[in-house]
């Protein structure tokens, strides 16, 4: 064969490769995104905002010792019922009541000298009054300077009976400090409850509570006919949230049980997460939200972990479309205007910006689809709350989120198999 006849037919074939790659390439662009397709419809929605916590007590009273000493009785054990006053625990009061031995006797004491000084004080004043007195009628009896002096011995023992008075009150206040310190050695109820905490032994050495709080406390008595719990809530969420919104309540130890709640408190101040790596900007701000339990059942203990569902709106029969479908498109762009001249006279470019709006994929009748703009409302758990920018009855691509992020206008789609599969059942129902 010729070289001329070769390069013909290698010609041809080339052709036919590069002519079949553009019509496959060209059959492949036809084909339709396989998408799950969903008519924009009327529904109820509930907004919620859902976070986690611990169940406690609303009323609680941490227990510690006023003094230091050994327990030598003890009258309560955990889970016991007390009553305000009850007697609870004895700490050693021999200590105690030694100290308000000694200070009954130093009172006594002070006051036998504040009558000694008090005598005093009247026998030189009356020395100094009977010679004042000798002086004026006969005044060689009596020298200047011994009246001098017997006036100088009434003003000193008249400040002696003053000192011995404030003695009196010192030993006073020694024997209430003394009084008060022994009644600390017997604790009792400060409320109705239950010991839901005991930290001590008969034996052990209660020490005082300013010293470490968690170490000092004795008992924990809490009323648990009230249980909280309280969750931490993200900053992006907690405004949402108003005092009385009800709240549905899960408890780990009751599973597949729920519970009712009410929101009775809302912190003012966040309450930052501790974190040595942290910084003060990539913190994580929570604030705290108290939810109070309407019907816990009896065996709820404190502590035990919780996950409480606020419902912050509700919306009925309102146009909604799934959360899925709603999706972002770069809509213009902004900015690229001038700025101040540099150094060299030329004008360096602002960021240039992209506007990004919100909106669905609109399945059209020829199976192709067009973003459309919507405005949106409150959010569901599945659907979006739709305010303008569809209608009742249009059909909108509802997944999936590859499918919805790779979608241009004028893309063709077909419904999905399940999809199909449910259009099928649903039409044999209605001939039915």
């Amino acid at each position: 064969m010729k070289k001329g006849a070769k390069l013909a037919i290698a010609a041809v074939v080339v052709a036919a490769i590069a002519g079949g790659a553009v019509a496959v390439q060209k059959q492949q662009g036809n084909k339709a995104v396989e998408v799950r397709i969903e008519p924009v419809a009327s529904r109820d929605l509930v907004a919620s905002v859902t976070a986690s916590g611990q169940v406690r007590p609303r009323t609680k009273v941490d227990l510690s010792a006023d003094i230091t000493g050994r327990v030598v009785r003890l009258a309560v054990q955990e889970g016991d019922v007390v009553t305000k006053g009850q007697f609870l625990l004895q700490i050693d009061p021999q200590q105690f009541e030694a100290t308000l031995q000694r200070s009954l006797a130093a009172l006594a004491s002070a006051k036998a000298q504040l009558a000694q000084a008090r005598a005093n004080a009247l026998q030189a004043t009356r020395n100094y009054e009977r010679s004042r007195d000798i002086k004026r009628q006969t005044p060689t009896l009596i020298s200047d300077e011994q009246l001098e002096q017997l006036k100088t011995a009434a003003e000193v023992n008249k400040a002696l009976e003053e000192a011995a008075r404030y003695s009196v009150e010192q030993a006073e206040a020694a024997v209430r400090d003394a009084r008060w310190s022994l009644s600390r050695t017997t604790i009792v109820a400060p409320m109705s409850g239950k010991v839901t905490r005991l930290n001590v032994e008969a034996g052990e050495t209660a020490i005082m509570g300013t010293l470490n709080k968690d170490a000092a406390t004795l008992l924990t008595i809490a009323d648990v006919s009230v249980y909280e719990t309280k969750i931490k809530v993200d900053e992006t969420d907690v405004s949402r949230i108003k005092l009385g919104d009800s709240a549905v309540v899960e408890i780990d130890a009751f599973p597949d049980t729920t519970f009712a709640g009410r929101v009775v408190r809302v912190s003012n101040s966040s309450v930052r997460a501790a974190g040595a790596a942290q910084t003060a900007t990539d913190q994580a701000v929570d604030y705290e939200v108290t939810v109070q339990l309407l019907n816990a059942p009896p065996e709820t203990r404190p502590d035990f972990s919780a996950t409480a569902r606020i419902i912050t709106d509700v919306r009925t029969n309102v146009l909604s479309v799934p959360i899925i479908a709603l999706t972002v498109r770069e809509e213009e762009r902004v900015g690229a205007g001038d700025s101040a001249q540099g150094p060299a006279g030329k004008r360096p470019s602002r960021e240039v910006g992209k506007k990004e709006t919100e909106g669905v994929f609109i399945v059209k009748s020829d199976n192709t689809v067009a973003f459309r703009p919507v405005k949106v409302g409150i959010a569901g758990e599945r659907y979006f709350e739709v305010l303008g920018g569809v209608s009742a009855g249009e059909r909108i691509v509802a997944g999936t989120y590859q499918a919805i992020r790779d979608l241009r206008d004028g893309a063709r789609v077909r419904a999905s198999a399940a999809d199909s599969a449910k259009s099928t059942v649903a039409k044999a129902g209605d001939k039915k």
